[in-house]
């Protein structure tokens, strides 16, 4: 009898030390996979079941920017969390890049999952990215929550220090020859948030999901810019997340799980 107890106990704790194993994401081989995606191969890791939500990261990102969020959605969602083309493992050696490139790659990502719509959760980039899709492939978008985003490039849509830091980067930068990979990509990188993005606030108009526009009220991207975006978006929600900076979703991860999840859910009352 007492060998069976301690039997039973000993497989107990392994289970528990199992079940607090942190999972690597952005570095699964047992989620994860290439996808063959407009002429390049996209990586991906998809995680649990139930309606599909698609994850995208900021710019020099990559799946790990969600741990403290795919284990929570998982739960009840089909979590795609995808690296974005040159960024992660998603490699692109082409010059060219653009937000609508991105947003492209994501809404045919959905179709060779054979995924017909889903939700969208994107922070920074990510975010323009889930405003893009939704303008650019509405009938892939369920509904949207975008955190971090901006329309434009210049002083109104980023906080001035972070604007002018880019600008000296720009102009510090731009006549010097990148030889490598690594430098080249970079460079291409920081020219997609220096040059873009270009969203008119007409194009928002024509958005007909539910969307959930999310900022720091200590963001990277001023708060009367966030709230343009959402005051633009037919029915649109704003959530300005107290005491947070760029990262809402990782400072105030557990708010922001329950919070987002409410929203797709239909049980918001942001």
């Amino acid at each position: 009898m007492r060998s069976s107890i301690i039997y039973i106990l000993l497989n107990l704790l392994i289970t528990a030390a199992y079940s607090q194993e942190k999972i690597n994401y952005g570095n699964n081989a047992a989620a994860g996979k290439y996808y063959s995606i407009r002429g390049i191969k996209l990586y991906c890791e998809i995680y649990g079941k139930g309606e599909p939500l698609l994850m995208i990261h900021g710019n020099g990102g990559n799946i790990s920017a969600f741990t403290d969020n795919i284990p929570y959605f998982s739960r009840k969602y089909q979590v795609v969390a995808v690296d974005s083309r040159s960024q992660g493992r998603s490699v692109d050696t082409k010059d060219s890049l653009s937000f609508e490139m991105m947003a492209d790659d994501f809404a045919d990502l959905l179709d060779t999952l054979h995924i017909p719509s889903a939700y969208v959760l994107g922070w920074s980039d990510g975010g323009i990215n889930a405003i893009l899709l939704a303008i650019r492939h509405p009938e892939k978008v369920k509904k949207f929550a975008s955190t971090g985003a901006n329309l434009w490039p210049d002083s109104t849509a980023l906080i001035p220090s972070l604007w002018i830091d880019m600008q000296h980067t720009y102009d510090s930068s731009v006549n010097k020859h990148f030889t490598t990979a690594k430098e080249k990509n970079d460079w291409k990188m920081f020219l997609l948030d220096y040059t873009q993005p270009h969203i008119s606030l007409a194009s928002l108009h024509t958005i007909h999901c539910p969307a959930l526009i999310i900022g720091g009220d200590h963001d990277l991207i001023p708060v009367p810019h966030t709230t343009l975006i959402a005051r633009n978006i037919p029915g649109a929600t704003l959530w300005i997340v107290s005491n947070s900076g760029h990262a809402t979703l990782q400072e105030h991860k557990d708010e922001f799980n329950t919070r987002v999840d409410s929203f797709f859910s239909g049980n918001s009352h942001n």
